[in-house]
């Protein structure tokens, strides 16, 4: 699977910032097996690759293209804050959850304990912002987690000796949607939110990930391997229905469910280099959205549906961009010799969260969607 930026992950020059264990357990919780939890790695350039061990072998998956950015921030649900997560100050290989305020105060760090560092990562909140959902190894292994929006009596809802990482939540905030490498590949699963009745909903020797619920619940957008290439395909919440969207010979992928759930945004690598489609679920209509011979990669569906927000470095440097839904009006957002990328919209549509390296290291900024206003809003560490 390649990596969301076009990259890749690159060999050479990585520098391991979180050591997250060399191999999956065999057949996933052999006894006596190492703990299985994710890979975070960076390069001189700031290109970030998140890895998962595959059972039994010395590969990896890499989960780039597919989770979010290291650092990735996402918006409570009223607007009011932004949740990242990042190295703790001085530990490079200890990531906390953080929350700031959208103009950058009041920063707290959610998820700091000394006496247990750990990975926390991978923060979602849940429709009514009283939860956030994330990733944790603090019990040795890598599992989902919740904790109220205030950092406070975190509860472990998974407990599998494979690897577990949450995708999101339902729109009605009963489910979690999360992956899993617990059957021996990579599926998507979802459970009620305090984690009980785990349900899994694909079934194939091919890894099933990106996945995502459309507006109203009733149905799932995923990434599959199977048949040999990746594609997006939808399914119904339960896991029936499965239907192949795009059917191509080259990487269809990180499918994003636009507003409304008419149509889905991906990444496709049919052109020879990244780029990004939209499609309708119904009538499979396509629209090329952009179109140049760099990577555009990352797209967010504004709150109303008319605009998608991306990273492209058709500039030769990752930058932000605006387009409009059918590829009109794409105006270039940020504007620095540093990487930018990870855009998501606030609630109303009015400004954008992304992450920088222009401090020399990842750090959140928010900027309005007319490129005025930037505001560092996460804490120098």
């Amino acid at each position: 699977m390649t990596s969301g930026t076009g990259a890749g992950p690159k060999l050479a020059g990585l520098f391991v910032i979180a050591l997250a264990g060399a191999l999956l357990a065999p057949a996933c919780g052999e006894s006596g097996s190492p703990p299985a939890r994710l890979t975070f790695t960076f390069d001189r350039s700031g290109n970030r690759d998140i890895t998962l061990p595959t059972v039994g072998s010395s590969g990896s998956i890499s989960l780039t293209s597919v989770l979010p950015w290291d650092g990735f921030p996402a918006w409570s649900p009223d607007g009011s804050r932004v949740a990242y997560y990042a190295p703790s100050p001085g530990e490079r290989l200890n990531r906390d959850i953080y929350v700031a305020a959208a103009d950058g105060s009041e920063v707290e760090d959610l998820t700091d304990n000394p006496d247990n560092p750990a990975e926390d990562s991978l923060p979602s909140w849940s429709p009514d912002g009283s939860l956030i959902a994330f990733y944790s190894d603090r019990d040795g292994n890598g599992e989902v987690y919740t904790m109220p929006a205030d950092g406070s009596d975190a509860t472990r809802l998974t407990r599998n000796p494979a690897v577990d990482f949450p995708y999101g939540w339902s729109p009605d905030g009963t489910r979690i949607l999360f992956g899993s490498f617990r059957d021996g590949n990579l599926e998507i699963y979802s459970m009620n939110r305090d984690g009980t009745d785990t349900t899994r909903l694909t079934d194939d020797p091919a890894q099933d990930i990106a996945a995502a619920y459309s507006a109203d619940g009733s149905r799932i957008a995923f990434e599959s391997q199977r048949g040999g290439e990746s594609d997006v395909h939808v399914m119904d919440s339960d896991g029936s229905r499965r239907i192949n969207l795009t059917v191509h010979v080259l990487r269809d992928g990180s499918p994003v469910w636009a507003p409304s759930g008419d149509r889905i945004a991906f990444v496709s690598m049919r052109d020879a280099n990244a780029e990004i489609y939209a499609i309708d679920v119904t009538y499979s209509y396509l629209t090329r959205v952009t179109q140049v011979t760099r990577d555009d990669v990352w797209p967010a569906w504004s709150p109303d549906g008319g605009r998608l927000a991306f990273t492209s470095n058709r500039d030769f440097n990752s930058e932000i961009y605006i387009a409009n839904a059918d590829g009109s009006g794409q105006t270039r957002l940020t504007d620095d010799p540093a990487p930018d990328r990870g855009p998501a919209w606030s609630p109303d549509g009015t400004r954008i969260a992304f992450e920088s390296f222009r401090d020399g290291q990842s750090e959140v900024y928010v900027v309005n969607v007319d490129g005025f206003g930037l505001t560092r809003i996460s804490a120098a560490r």
